[in-house]
């Protein structure tokens, strides 16, 4: 008989992503009433992996706690044995609400972008990206957005509060992607893909851009996919949309429809607000099966949740929701914040996995972190997600199968009583039971 192992993480107990006891699978198919049913021949997504933003927020905290804990958070999300094994990551174009404030890479009306200049980012998230990578062994895929043009660029006069691309300047628009590229590249940090603009359909206080899902096609097909070609970075990925679930098909099909923008589209990324209809997700990949779908940001809204449970639980939920509808991988948005849920500089004050009092050096973990590592620590890049059955509607469930063979089965409880179960593998089958709002990972080795 073959073991299965068993990772934990349950309220109000000291189970944390706790190794637990072996179970056993055994011989014979199941007739249990609550099975769980995983099918190792059904093949459907490739995972890219899981991250988590690299902001300015998050690489200034870092550095007002001692090295010694700044590490210990490093080796925490990037570690690939002892960590949360993160392999990508989100980086911002310039300045975005999670930065110490407004600002750009070029001076004011510097239409040739002559003046492109990244050494802001050399102060805090350059230095934090370094030891990441330093961390996890290897390079890190990043993704980077940007939430507004520069003021000049833009019909608002102003980075903040929406605001649209000046026709003008559209092709400085988008040269400053590729110079964006560039620079990085040039510090030892290629750029896996870029989105288009974060949050296209949100006028926010902070730094903030309007794109109609048609303005946003004219862009790609005319100016950024064509710039990007002729910059040589025709294999870096461009995303669309970058925001909520509610309309991303409305919004893929202003792009995907037109055949002279779809060419340069690798897919498109979404966030988790105002709603949780993961069959959106599905219904883009369902109309489009050659384009690719990424989780790009979720976090916790209204500041700092030390010690809540639910936001571990608003995690999971999404997470399995959004795999079991072809996501390709999952990038939180800040890694860490201080203990007032900041810096933001307008105020926007949000979790984070990771809470780093600047005042008192300590170091929190939120429910949250643990719930992630119950993803990323056993599905890992290049797994496979495979088919999965349940009868029990109180247990979510999501099934990949790794380049060794072995299958990372996650279920999770959110009730508040035990559900017992079985599970059914091929001809085996083991049984186990979850606490009262619990995540458990059952990893079968071949």
């Amino acid at each position: 008989m073959k073991n299965v192992k068993v990772y934990l993480t349950s309220k109000d107990s000291s189970d944390l992503l706790a190794k637990k006891q072996d179970l056993q699978l055994h011989p014979g198919s199941t007739l249990e009433k609550n099975t769980i049913f995983i099918d190792p021949e059904k093949k459907y997504q490739e995972i890219i992996g899981f991250g988590g933003a690299f902001t300015e927020a998050t690489a200034y905290t870092l550095s007002q706690i001692t090295p010694d804990k700044r590490q210990e958070v490093i080796e925490s999300y990037f570690n690939q044995e002892t960590g949360l094994g993160y392999t990508i990551g989100r980086v911002h174009i310039h300045s975005c609400d999670f930065a110490l404030g407004n600002y750009t890479y070029v001076d004011d009306y510097d239409e040739n972008l002559n003046t492109f200049d990244i050494s802001r980012d050399h102060k805090w998230v350059l230095p934090l990206l370094k030891d990441a990578v330093i961390e996890k062994g290897s390079q890190i895929k990043l993704l980077a957005s940007p939430w507004s043009p520069p003021a000049w660029m833009k019909t608002n006069n102003e980075m903040n509060n929406g605001g649209k691309l000046l026709h003008q300047y559209r092709d400085t628009w988008a040269k400053y992607y590729t110079k964006f590229i560039d620079a990085y590249e040039k510090e030892g940090f290629p750029i896996w893909g870029i989105t288009v603009q974060n949050e296209p359909e949100a006028v926010q206080t902070w730094d903030s851009c309007i794109y109609t899902g048609e303005e946003e096609r004219d862009f790609i097909k005319n100016y950024l996919g064509p710039q990007m070609h002729q910059a040589g970075y025709e294999n870096v990925k461009i995303l669309i949309w970058d925001h909520n679930r509610d309309v991303i098909v409305e919004r893929a099909k202003a792009v995907f429809e037109d055949p002279e923008a779809s060419k340069y589209v690798w897919g498109t990324g979404f966030h988790w607000y105002v709603s949780e209809e993961f069959e959106n997700v599905g219904k883009v990949h369902d109309l489009y099966p050659d384009k690719h779908l990424l989780f790009t940001e979720g976090c916790q809204e209204g500041g700092v949740q030390l010690g809540e449970w639910f936001t571990g639980e608003r995690y999971g939920r999404n997470m399995i929701g959004d795999l079991n509808n072809w996501t390709e991988g999952y990038i939180d948005w800040n890694m860490v914040l201080n203990e007032e849920g900041s810096p933001n500089h307008v105020n926007n004050l949000c979790d984070a996995p990771i809470i780093a009092d600047t005042k008192t050096n300590e170091v929190h973990y939120n429910s949250s972190f643990y719930y992630i590592g119950h993803f990323s620590k056993f599905i890992r890049p290049g797994a496979k997600r495979i088919g999965l059955e349940r009868t029990n509607a109180n247990l979510q469930s999501t099934a990949f199968m790794n380049t060794d063979d072995s299958i990372a089965l996650v279920i999770m409880n959110e009730t508040d009583q035990i559900e017992s179960f079985t599970v059914g593998y091929e001809n085996e089958h083991f049984s186990a039971q979850l606490p009262p709002h619990s995540i458990a990972t059952y990893v079968l080795e071949k």
